[in-house]
């Protein structure tokens, strides 16, 4: 199991890469679309939404690299004073009760809204705007199935942590 948790934080970081590589090309975009706007007075609406599918992507990809690192939100007040088994449990039940089923449930029901997506052949309503809309609302299943792989990594790491404590 140490094999599998291993590719699978591998893998968790490598898409991290390809959100930070990704918020520098937004960060370009952004510059790009600025200078067009306001000293050209020429806005893009193509560019714009760029702009608006790569933060959703950078979010998304981020979702499984922010809980690899332990930077999610949870109740830092509370589990910060309690034993490790105890922070185990919690964990344990964390994972197990709320981040694999809330994520399973994103990755079916987002399956349907892809796919419905792809047959209409979506497009953006704005002239100008971006076509394959499916391509960035697919993005959620990958997102969650990157939440899914980490959460298995941390409840690995939480049943090891509950058996090692006293």
């Amino acid at each position: 199991m140490h094999k599998v948790a291993d590719t699978l934080d591998k893998i968790v970081s490598s898409f991290a890469k390809l959100a930070g590589l990704l918020v520098v090309v937004l960060s370009f975009l952004m510059l790009y679309e600025t200078i067009n706007r306001y000293i050209f007075n020429a806005p893009s609406v193509t560019i714009e939404e760029i702009e608006w599918h790569l933060y959703d992507i950078i979010f998304l990809l981020g979702l499984s690299y922010t809980m690899k690192l332990d930077k999610h939100v949870k109740v830092d007040i509370f589990y910060n004073r309690f034993s490790t088994k105890a922070k185990a449990l919690v964990n344990i039940f964390a994972y197990l009760v709320l981040v694999l089923p809330f994520s399973l449930m994103i990755i079916y029901a987002s399956y349907t809204f892809v796919e419905m997506s792809y047959l209409q052949n979506e497009i953006s309503p704005d002239p100008g705007g971006l076509t394959h809309r499916w391509l960035i609302k697919g993005m959620i299943i990958v997102g969650f199935i990157l939440l899914v792989m980490e959460a298995i990594v941390k409840l690995y790491e939480a049943f090891k942590a509950y058996r090692s404590a006293r």
